[in-house]
């Protein structure tokens, strides 16, 4: 019985260990460290396309993040500036997205779980739009905001620490 018992032990040992490194592989940040030149030190680049996101660190290198974009119809370019930095931000529906959906509260709190931006926001000098964390994080890497720019919420939190008010955003399409 004793055989039994430590064959039993050693598998559950290992299907455990398997577990928690699948789980320190997913919680692992989505971030790289790549080559971009081009762009001022503290700048951050959106690639709409690529649907990437960077944070220029010096004259050749930039974290990269995956990100969520604006759908067809509701993307755009510019150059703009960080106007604000918000922790668990409140959300109120922009009204196309209200005509979109009338259901919608006038102002989802923020931490709440139906709260679309997520952890952490960046709002955009002159629009409506944010780089923001989101709860949906199926969404990272696609084409399907209304103009804002989605992070892992584990990567707004880190892109949160990195900049100031007043930080360059540039989107490429």
């Amino acid at each position: 019985m004793t055989l039994v018992l430590k064959r039993t032990a050693l598998f559950v040992f290992i299907v455990l260990l398997w577990v928690l490194v699948a789980a320190a592989i997913a919680r692992a940040a989505t971030r790289d460290m790549v080559y971009l030149s081009g762009f001022s030190p503290g700048t951050i680049v959106v690639k709409t396309q690529e649907r990437r996101l960077y944070y220029v660190i010096d004259g050749y290198r930039a974290l990269r993040f995956p990100v969520g974009v604006g759908k067809a119809g509701q993307r755009w370019s510019g150059v703009t500036t960080v106007e604000g930095k918000y922790v668990r931000p409140a959300w109120a529906p922009p009204d196309d997205i209200r005509a979109e959906n009338p259901r919608l509260p006038a102002v989802i709190p923020g931490g709440a779980p139906n709260n679309p931006m997520g952890v952490a926001a960046l709002t955009l000098r002159g629009l409506d739009y944010a780089i923001h964390g989101t709860n949906n994080p199926g969404s990272i890497g696609r084409f399907v905001s209304h103009g804002c720019i989605r992070m892992h919420n584990r990567d707004i939190r880190e892109l949160f620490q990195l900049v100031q008010v007043g930080t360059p955003v540039i989107v490429e399409r």
